[in-house]
């Protein structure tokens, strides 16, 4: 087995791609330990000294390291994640159904605006954000404002507010005209 990793725009984060299928649906993102009990794969990752975070795309896992050298790191990562394809254990358990609400908060008189925002989410935000091993899905919609959660490689990503603001932000307001102002959750 063939392990790829990448950079990614967030120096605390490496992306590992293992030419296999991670999790079917939405993607998962743990923060700590005691999250990852729904995922043998991140329970694992988490045992490593120095993992900070796991999150769990399609076909990538994105690492986050609290401390530590990557060059210290990552033979261990690639190692855990070997490990656990050859075991043959699932990346998430089949009880555990997906943990994400993507229901969102705002008025139901946003119906129609919240609708196109998620779409626009979708098209063309999601897929460009995971090629750099992270996530962005809605969490609400008031007064204007559009509120968005970062997982993955963004969350606490350096150019992440650059992202937001330059590109989310401008994308949005383009098609959406409600749309005043874009803020991280």
């Amino acid at each position: 087995m063939f392990i790829q990793t990448e950079a990614t725009p967030n120096p605390s984060t490496l992306k590992f791609i293992p030419g296999k299928p991670v999790v079917d649906g939405d993607p998962r993102d743990f923060r700590s330990a005691e999250e990852a009990g729904v995922s043998p794969l991140a329970e694992r990752l988490f045992g490593i000294d120095g993992v900070e975070g796991v999150f769990l795309g399609a076909d990538f896992i994105t690492v986050t390291k609290a401390d530590g050298e990557w060059q210290h790191l990552k033979p261990s990562i690639l190692g855990a994640i070997m490990e656990h394809y050859m075991s043959g254990a699932p990346v998430i358990r089949a009880e555990q159904g997906a943990a994400a609400d993507t229901a969102g908060d705002y008025a139901e008189a946003d119906e129609q605006i919240v609708s196109t925002i998620k779409e626009l989410l979708d098209t063309r935000v999601r897929p460009a954000v995971a090629q750099d091993g992270g996530d962005i899905t809605f969490h609400g919609f008031r007064e204007g404002v559009v509120y968005l959660h970062m997982k993955g490689a963004c969350a606490g990503c350096p150019s992440s507010t650059a992202t937001l603001k330059h590109g989310i932000e401008n994308l949005l307001r383009h098609f959406i005209p409600e749309v005043s102002e874009v803020r991280p959750v």
